[in-house]
């Protein structure tokens, strides 16, 4: 019958114990998963300690699918620094360095202009509308090193969703179809 029909056979013979653990593991991986993330979220200070750089903006330095790694602390954020931030109105963080700091002396805020090292002007035309200077509360963190080529599968599963519910589906099917 073939592969598929010993998965249907395999998935017909699990008994409800069997069935229970298997649920049962599943939930303790997920529940890691999530642990080690909020862990993460907390030592790094930052809302996304991991990204993937999506474009070719940071070249030479960084490449699409590079996975960066983020920390964010309370010190000063300087020129040449690389930052990952969000703009108002948009979902992706963008990941660029920074050219240039506006310190105001009267209430301590710093201002920011950013530019990926591979584009020819500054980031305010990726700014919202009317915005010259990125806050610190645009800032999700500095990036404090990176792990080169491993976001590729992030990108190809966003960029061909089908792949993503195929690997799920098999997993899943692997999964339950699994006698151990």
């Amino acid at each position: 019958m073939g592969w598929i029909g010993d998965s249907i056979d395999s998935i017909k013979s699990i008994q409800i114990r069997q069935l229970l653990t298997q649920i049962i593991t599943l939930g303790i991986i997920v529940s890691s998963a999530l642990i080690i993330w909020k862990t993460l979220l907390c030592v790094t200070g930052s809302e996304s300690p991991v990204v993937v750089v999506l474009s070719g903006s940071m070249e030479p330095g960084f490449k699409r699918g590079d996975i960066l790694f983020l920390h964010m602390n309370e010190a000063p954020i300087r020129a040449g620094e690389i930052v990952v931030f969000n703009v108002d109105g948009r979902q992706i963080p963008i990941v660029h360095r920074v050219i240039k700091v506006h310190e105001r002396r009267d209430t301590g805020e710093v201002d920011v202009l950013t530019k990926g090292d591979n584009n020819r002007q500054h980031d305010r035309m990726l700014y919202a509308k009317g915005q010259q200077w990125l806050n610190r509360h645009h800032i999700v963190g500095r990036a404090v090193g990176f792990l080169p080529y491993v976001g590729w599968v992030t990108i190809i599963m966003t960029e061909n969703p089908i792949i993503k519910y195929v690997l799920i589906g098999a997993l899943g099917l692997l999964i339950i179809t699994s006698k151990d």
